[in-house]
Order: structure tokens, then sequence, then C-alpha cells
């Protein structure tokens, strides 16, 4: 999971999840005591294929919405939203 891989959270620390219907898709809200991170902010141009890498953010940005994002108490929070 990136989150753990990139982010480093503290062992022990919870990712939470949620997902639920809202209007005629869904909403994911996740919420990780990682590195802050706001999906928004452009990070590099584009997936590094030599790397292997870059290609899980760039996904989340062609298929969500990013509808929130928060660092607060020390975890960062994302509100996605999904078209269906």
């Amino acid at each position: 999971m990136n989150v753990v891989e990139h982010g480093a959270p503290p062992v022990g620390s919870r990712i939470m999840l949620r997902l639920e219907r809202a209007g005629g898709g869904a909403r994911l809200t996740a919420s990780d005591a990682g590195a802050p991170f706001d999906p928004r902010t452009p990070l590099f141009e584009e997936p590094n294929i030599e790397r292997g890498g870059g290609a899980g953010l760039a996904l989340i940005r062609a298929w969500t919405r990013v509808r929130s994002y928060r660092r607060r108490g020390g975890r960062n929070h994302v509100i996605l939203e999904i078209g269906l």
C-alpha cells in the first residue's frame, strides 16, 4: 500500500478507510498518520515507467475527484469522489 511505503506512518498506527454511496457515485474517505501529502499537489509530470512507479497517483487523479484534503491531529484526511 502506497501510504505505508511512501508515507512512512508510525508502526502500529491505523489507516482508516470508509466507502459510501454519494449521489450517482461513491465517496472514499481515508485517514492516515503518514507524512503530510495532499494528492492535489503536483509531484512530477507523469509516471516514471523506468522505475515502475507513479501510476497510482495518476490513476487517482484520472478516475476520481479529490473533494478535500486536510492535515489535522498529525493525520492526513482525504475525501475522493468516484462517478459510477
